[in-house]
């Protein structure tokens, strides 16, 4: 059984479990032949048949074509999307799983790779072909790539209940790499894509922009007064602190 990321999630009990039920019922819709691909969509970001036509379509948009660095999920449906970047001379900021090493960052330069784009993409090839950077070590990043479990036409995005995307990018604008303007884009499976409404959001979820699928891209609009997320320390328990060593460091110098 795969480990259940939401399991030291804070918040609204509520919406915690509204946002629990969806998955289950996404994955419940992924789990069939024609739209999985392993490993088995259960408890994760989804990999799905067609991610790579989803990157292509991506890849297709004037988002893509200005941006020359991303910071990228590392999970397995955006890896054509970051094997693509590479490919085109972009660099790729990918997030170590978990976000669980003081350097919390992949800084994968297309220039100085040991191994071809197509593996230097992947977790293990990142390991071998990557420098691992401290939040302040990054670069500012035009376009901002997140897996998600669902998404809604309206810009809500449902991640696997950790919490670490929304992370990612609140650390991000607090070092100034990324502002309102930087647009956040997703890969996915149609069937990941749900009605306006369908997702409950809080203060410190991710908006997403364009939803890319086999089948083409969505632009979803964005409410008046966007703002990216911010680090909300009342809705962090002291297990997902502890699990982040860069949180447990920020939590220190706050005197936590």
């Amino acid at each position: 059984m795969p480990t259940r990321h939401d399991r030291d999630a804070g918040g609204d009990p509520a919406v915690l479990a509204a946002k629990a039920s969806l998955r289950e019922q996404v994955w419940a819709a992924m789990a069939v032949p024609g739209v999985r691909r392993f490993p088995a969509p259960d408890g994760r970001i989804p990999n799905f048949v067609g991610a790579e036509a989803a990157a292509g379509q991506l890849a297709g948009t004037e988002a893509w074509t200005s941006a020359q660095t991303l910071k990228a999920n590392p999970d397995s449906p955006q890896l054509p999307v970051r094997r693509q970047a590479l490919e085109g001379g972009k660099t790729v900021f990918m997030a170590v799983p978990r976000l669980a090493d003081p350097h919390p960052f992949f800084r994968l330069d297309p220039d100085h790779l040991a191994d071809p784009p197509r593996t230097a993409a992947s977790i293990a090839g990142a390991s071998r072909s990557a420098q691992r950077v401290a939040v302040e070590d990054l670069d500012p990043v035009q376009l901002v790539v997140t897996g998600c479990v669902a998404v809604g036409r309206d810009g809500a995005r449902l991640g696997k209940g950790g919490g670490f995307s929304d992370l990612e990018l609140a650390l991000a604008a607090a070092a100034g790499l990324v502002d309102e303007r930087t647009l956040v884009a997703t890969t996915v499976h149609p069937v990941q894509v749900v009605d306006p409404g369908a997702i409950p959001t809080t203060r410190h979820d991710i908006h997403v922009d364009l939803i890319a699928t086999p089948d083409g891209v969505v632009t979803c609009p964005r409410r008046r007064g966007h703002r990216l997320p911010a680090l909300d320390w009342d809705e962090l328990t002291e297990d997902k602190i502890a699990a982040i060593p860069l949180l447990a460091r920020l939590a220190r110098a706050r005197g936590r």
